[in-house]
């Protein structure tokens, strides 16, 4: 049934982005536009197939791994060294389409670290998936206890079992500091500071040396960090102001308020932000 879920969400994306082109296109549309277009779609659908083959892996996994329960509900009502060798040997099966099928799932949470289209629909899918690895591991250890209860004991199974316990922690452990990473390099991607004062507060904090700004050594505790893709206007509370730093014409705008004080407007963050990541205002 999730499988099913996830191919209707896929379909559902293709048939979108095969609508957004169609409407788009016009009679004097040029060839290479068209050729731009289709191989877009060809890489959406390819990045699909892949998915849908990843998927299809752990479910395989997961049939497989209820397979092998089911042979050792069989072999644990047997006695002697055959039935405990079959145990071991399901056992140790289970155990490595285990393994398998957490790599499977952390390739998918590499997808979604990447983002793209697929972001909500992957992000459910993959809870689903971790849902049934929990499951399977309460299965596995309730299985492993009831051989105990009957004194079939086998060493392999526990220390197996302690391994991929140990691998699953890791594993998480690894995802998190991966998320970290991955958000803190996010964070300063991002990251711009600006600093509005007047030319005596600029130079008293070595902003402004000889008319040039940031030369040398000055006090970046007097800059306010903002995030780029969260902040489009800064208030600069002032009549007469003057942006020091370079910033491309056309990103940004100055308006006034009702009070004729100056209020910094960025259209078009990429581009204004593209020269420097610092922004000096002097004002009067």
């Amino acid at each position: 049934m999730m499988k099913k879920w996830f191919m209707f969400a896929l379909l559902a994306i293709v048939v979108c982005s095969c609508n957004e082109k169609k409407g788009g296109n016009q009679p004097d549309l040029e060839s290479d536009a068209m050729e731009a277009l289709q191989r877009e779609n060809e890489q959406l659908i390819s990045e699909q197939e892949d998915l849908l083959a990843t998927l299809n892996e752990i479910e395989d996994g997961f049939r497989e791994i209820s397979e092998a329960q089911g042979r050792m509900t069989i072999d644990r009502r047997g006695e002697g060294a055959d039935a405990r060798e079959r145990l071991r040997e399901n056992m140790q099966y289970i155990q490595e389409t285990m393994a398998q099928n957490n790599e499977l799932i952390e390739k998918l949470r590499s997808r979604l670290r990447e983002g793209g289209r697929m972001n909500e629909q992957l992000r459910h899918t993959i809870e689903n998936l971790t849902a049934q690895m929990e499951q399977k591991n309460t299965e596995i250890e309730q299985l492993r206890d009831e051989l105990a209860a009957k004194n079939i004991r086998i060493s392999e199974l526990e220390e197996q079992t302690a391994n991929l316990n140990q691998d699953v922690s890791t594993l998480q452990e690894q995802n998190q500091q991966q998320d970290q990473t991955i958000s803190q390099q996010d964070r300063q991607i991002n990251a711009a500071w600006y600093a509005i004062g007047s030319k005596r507060e600029l130079k008293d904090h070595n902003i402004l040396k000889s008319g040039k700004v940031l030369q040398g050594d000055f006090d970046a505790s007097y800059f306010t960090e903002i995030d780029i893709r969260r902040v489009s206007q800064i208030n600069l509370n002032s009549k007469k102001v003057e942006i020091l730093t370079s910033h491309p014409a056309g990103s940004y705008t100055l308006e006034r308020d009702q009070n004729k004080m100056y209020t910094l407007y960025i259209t078009d963050a990429q581009q204004f932000w593209s020269t420097s990541k610092y922004l000096v205002v002097q004002v009067k």
